[in-house]
């Protein structure tokens, strides 16, 4: 029973050491493409961008991990187009688009009044117009009293017209937009836009920007690593996982080593029934 004990043991002692000795294997690239802090630009795949966070947080499993973003701005070009008798938004004021013709080169911006409101607004004015047979009608009452008809395109102001040509600018949505084309049926306006592309980085994983794939690593919550050289990253990573692996192992004999020394010790000491 005793050398049962002391093989164990030494089986533990062995499994011990290993386990406590042993050095994980850790990421690490040389020569990476990248090499950066927060708030540092970088050239990725032939566009620029900015380290715009590395930050450490809890997953969870509770472990502290790291990750981080790129972000990169870039101009883009918008188009809409004003179909031909839509209304649109100018200056904080409706327009109907008028364009006549079928090889129209240009459009007009017909102002739509806002009738109801201008009769609110006169209080000589009855709030509705009047429709006979011969047309539409304005009731107005004079200071003595007397109800006058008059004829709703004298009582209204003549709307305002802006007329556009392809190659015009003028203030749509607070930018400067140009008329690109002019058709029968509408008008495309285009004009230029900054948007911002963001990329999440996930700490040791690969992450493809543009046409090239990346290996991503950082070695500390303040700097970013990345490489093209993704097969040598893979080995790195294929090599931890063994090294987990086989120092699992260990502990897991070690563990049974020593609960089989306690329970053959046990053993000993139980009086024979002979």
């Amino acid at each position: 029973m005793a050398v049962f004990v002391a093989l164990f043991l030494g089986v533990a002692g062995v499994a011990g050491a290993l386990t406590a000795t042993a050095e994980s294997p850790e990421i690490a690239f040389e020569n990476p493409e990248i090499d950066a802090s927060q708030n540092e630009s970088i050239e990725v795949g032939g566009q620029s961008y900015v380290v715009a966070d590395i930050s450490e947080s809890e997953n969870d499993a509770g472990q502290m991990v790291i990750s981080g973003t790129l972000e990169r701005e870039f101009t883009t070009q918008t188009s809409e187009t004003w179909a031909n008798g839509s209304t649109v938004s100018v200056d904080d004021r409706e327009w109907r688009v008028e364009i006549a013709g079928e090889n129209a080169t240009e459009f007009t911006l017909v102002e739509v009044l806002d009738r109801q409101a201008i009769l609110e607004a006169d209080d000589d004015a009855e709030n509705e117009t009047v429709t006979l047979d011969d047309g539409e009608y304005v009731a107005v009452t004079d200071e003595s009293g007397e109800r006058t008809l008059v004829p709703a395109d004298e009582y209204f102001p003549a709307p305002e017209e802006r007329t556009h040509a392809s190659g015009d600018t003028l203030e749509y949505d607070g930018q400067t937009v140009t008329v690109d084309e002019v058709t029968a049926g509408g008008a495309v306006l285009v004009w230029e836009t900054t948007e911002t592309e963001t990329v999440e980085i996930a700490q040791e994983s690969t992450v493809t920007i543009g046409d090239t794939d990346y290996a991503a690593h950082f070695p500390d919550a303040s700097t970013l690593r990345m490489t093209t050289d993704v097969e040598s990253y893979q080995a790195q990573v294929t090599e931890i996982e063994r090294f987990n692996q086989y120092n699992s192992g260990l502990t897991r004999v070690l563990v049974l080593s020593v609960l089989s020394s306690i329970m053959l010790a046990g053993m000993a000491f139980i009086p024979s029934r002979y």
